[in-house]
């Protein structure tokens, strides 16, 4: 079966002039609907004095990024003072902050809404990241989840060289779609470990296995 991937590009009002005060130094972001405005944005912040910044990263656009993939704010972090990303929700702006540890700055072009993402919930999930790697330690029976989806899933045995350092029951689970409810039925598990999308997180207690030290 064929797959086309269609992009979906945001095509209603976009008003530069509600991007309130930024630092002297802030590198760009966005979801892709948005990316056909970055240049529109470049050169509004670059009158009000703003040097801007924008990386393609691994992705297909350039400032593009998406929730278990901020490369495009990873490569260019030592350059900015902050980062602006434009788009809605927290999901996004989140990763940013995770990857960064640099003030973000979020602009919504379809509410006109301009605010900072607030520190507290970095603090908050990297709290939550480091009370899950306690549990893990401390556990005997692991799962480890693993996705059948492509572009998401990782080479088994790079798995394992990853976990054998760490003298554990390991239980794998497979699937296409995850239905977190599921994961109940396993009272035995100890603690899980995620290998497919970063921020499975968001739902589950879980540990990406990236974070494993």
């Amino acid at each position: 079966m064929k797959t086309i991937f269609i992009e979906a590009k945001y095509k209603g009002e976009f008003d530069v002039s509600k991007i309130g005060k930024l630092p002297s130094k802030v590198g760009v972001v966005c979801s892709v609907q948005f990316v056909n405005y970055l240049d529109k944005v470049e050169k509004y912040l670059s009158s009000k004095g703003v040097k801007v910044f924008v990386s393609k990263g691994n992705q297909a656009n350039k400032g593009q990024i998406l929730g278990c993939n901020a490369s495009a704010a990873f490569t260019i972090k030592d350059k900015v003072d902050a980062f602006l990303y434009i788009g809605d929700g927290r999901f996004h702006p989140i990763a940013v902050g995770l990857n960064s540890d640099k003030p973000v700055f979020v602009f919504n072009p379809i509410s006109g809404q301009f605010k900072e993402l607030d520190k507290k919930v970095i603090v908050d999930y990297k709290k939550r990241k480091k009370g899950a790697l306690i549990n893990f330690y401390a556990s005997e029976n692991v799962g480890v989840l693993i996705t059948s989806k492509s572009g998401q899933n990782i080479n088994l045995d790079l798995i394992n060289k990853k976990l054998e350092k760490f003298d554990k029951n390991y239980y794998y689970f497979m699937f296409e779609t995850l239905e977190f409810n599921q994961l109940e039925n396993f009272r035995f598990i100890d603690a899980w470990i995620n290998t497919a999308c970063p921020r499975i997180d968001e739902d589950i207690k879980v540990l990406n296995i990236e974070e494993l030290v």
